[in-house]
């Protein structure tokens, strides 16, 4: 079953209000913390609040998005829908065409069906590698992830340490309901992947993703042949939290 997954109702308009300027001081905030900084976007809801929240207030964060080659039509349409309602051009990140081909070549097109190691290293090339360049040589990064998405989001802090990278991670979102998310985008008339109302809440790439069933989390739908804690592509590592005395080990999710 594939109904819209949207939610109807918003939260309160006052508390919702105080949570959205908190949201914009945050932005704004990270944004002067860094000489460099960029935002990862998928072009799905969460990050059309932080695109709308960077771009309507011209804050000086670069935003990109990892054109795996593997996109749905309608994720890759937002591209032009930013660039048509706030005069901004997406920088896309594609995967190194020599490493597909060999992994093509190797297992199939379709191979990461078969294991998670092969579904990883699909992972791997079009998705990490690129997003390991888009990063090179800046001083931090800014995500849409929420920790009501999934399990392995649970324990998800709004500033970290990418110990990866070492550089600063950032994830605004991280206590936002999915309401409060849509009220966001609705009172603001932020543009959305019309995927979501065909019960896509999570989207990724096309042969990765299905609609979610009710009463499933919100990232069911990704890689759904596989179990719940493994269902993560590797772009994201928990790391310590800034905080004194953080004493959290980095766990991969």
């Amino acid at each position: 079953m594939s109904g819209d997954r949207t939610p109807a109702a918003a939260p309160n308009d006052a508390a919702l209000q105080a949570k959205i300027e908190r949201l914009h001081a945050f932005v704004a905030d990270i944004a002067g913390r860094h000489a460099t900084i960029k935002f990862a976007s998928s072009l799905a809801a969460e990050d059309m609040v932080l695109t709308h929240a960077i771009l309507s207030h011209a804050l000086p964060i670069g935003i990109f998005s990892l054109n795996t080659g593997r996109l749905h039509a309608e994720t890759l349409s937002m591209i032009d829908r930013v660039r048509e309602r706030y005069g901004y051009e997406i920088e896309q990140l594609h995967p190194q065409a020599d490493a597909i081909d060999e992994y093509v070549g190797t297992h199939g097109l379709n191979a990461f069906y078969e294991s998670v190691d092969l579904r990883k290293r699909c992972c791997e090339i079009r998705k990490v590698e690129p997003l390991n360049r888009a990063l090179a040589g800046v001083d931090a990064w800014v995500t849409g992830q929420r920790r009501e998405q999934s399990v392995t989001r649970a324990e998800l802090h709004e500033e970290e340490h990418d110990a990866t990278r070492n550089i600063a991670k950032y994830n605004p979102l991280a206590d936002w309901s999915e309401g409060e998310v849509w009220a966001y985008l609705k009172a603001y008339d932020v543009p959305v992947n019309p995927l979501h109302a065909r019960g896509y809440p999570s989207i990724g790439c096309e042969p990765c993703t299905r609609a979610v069933r009710p009463g499933e989390d919100s990232r069911a739908g990704r890689w759904w042949w596989e179990s719940r804690d493994s269902k993560e592509c590797g772009l994201h590592v928990t790391t310590i939290q800034f905080a004194p005395n953080a004493t959290q080990a980095p766990t991969s999710a």
